[in-house]
């Protein structure tokens, strides 16, 4: 205040109290982290993994989808939800990224111990790939001169002509980057996202290079997919595993 006038308020203010608020609740937070794997869910199915009642998780998803967070699609009786864009999936992995080394928990169980150990070899980060797998990929591509990091992520001609020959084909019309820098929260490293870390990805899981594991983000490679990205990329098998 300064001789009796108040400051205006920034417009953007009550917008981003609003998303903090979204996100304060751990329940909608395991939400999000859940759906990064990319693939739409059920409110059953989030409710389970949860472990909270069907009522609860239907209550905050309609919180989540009116804040704009996630996206609803309906196929006869079943409501499903995912997230909204690769923005969303971008913030919150960046968000995952900035916490993650002081909220880590040791695990309790062989079980978390696994599932924790399969994540930080291999995951799907929204579209994209990410842990150990993701960086050997993003580096392979960069030591071959596919792909600079100098001045931001971005494909040089001769990435372009790779992704051609390999048979990934890249959708270019779109306003999405085509390269972009993701903040792995495992290996604390950028891996490659946008859309051709989204093409490189989808034609992994598509071609049998990579399968998911179970119901959660982790994937691991194939033998077919060591002897790909040996071929394509020159990267040891023991990079992958």
């Amino acid at each position: 205040m300064l001789d009796g006038m108040t400051t205006p308020r920034d417009p953007v203010g009550p917008g981003l109290a609003a998303l903090a608020g979204l996100l304060a609740d751990e329940t909608r937070a395991g939400f999000l982290l859940t759906l990064l794997d990319g693939r739409a869910s059920t409110a059953g199915e989030l409710a389970r993994q949860a472990g909270v009642a069907p009522s609860t998780a239907s209550e905050h998803l309609g919180k989540l989808v009116a804040g704009g967070l996630l996206a609803e699609e309906r196929q006869g009786r079943h409501r499903y939800v995912r997230l909204a864009d690769a923005g969303v999936a971008q913030l919150v992995e960046d968000l995952a990224a900035q916490v993650a080394p002081g909220a880590a928990e040791r695990p309790r169980t062989l079980r978390e111990a696994a599932a924790g150990s399969a994540m930080a070899r291999g995951r799907t980060c929204y579209d994209h790939l990410a842990g150990r797998l993701g960086i050997a990929l993003t580096d392979a591509l960069t030591g071959r001169g596919l792909l600079r990091q100098d001045t931001g992520f971005a494909l040089t001609d001769a990435g372009l002509r790779w992704f051609e020959a390999a048979g990934i084909p890249l959708d270019r019309t779109g306003r999405r980057p085509l390269a972009r820098a993701c903040l792995d929260w495992t290996e604390r490293r950028p891996h490659l996202a946008g859309t051709a870390g989204a093409a490189l990805c989808r034609h992994a899981l598509d071609a049998g290079w990579c399968v998911r594991i179970g119901s959660d983000r982790a994937v691991k490679v194939t033998p077919d997919g060591e002897r790909a990205f040996a071929e394509l990329l020159g990267i040891e098998a023991t990079a992958l595993r």
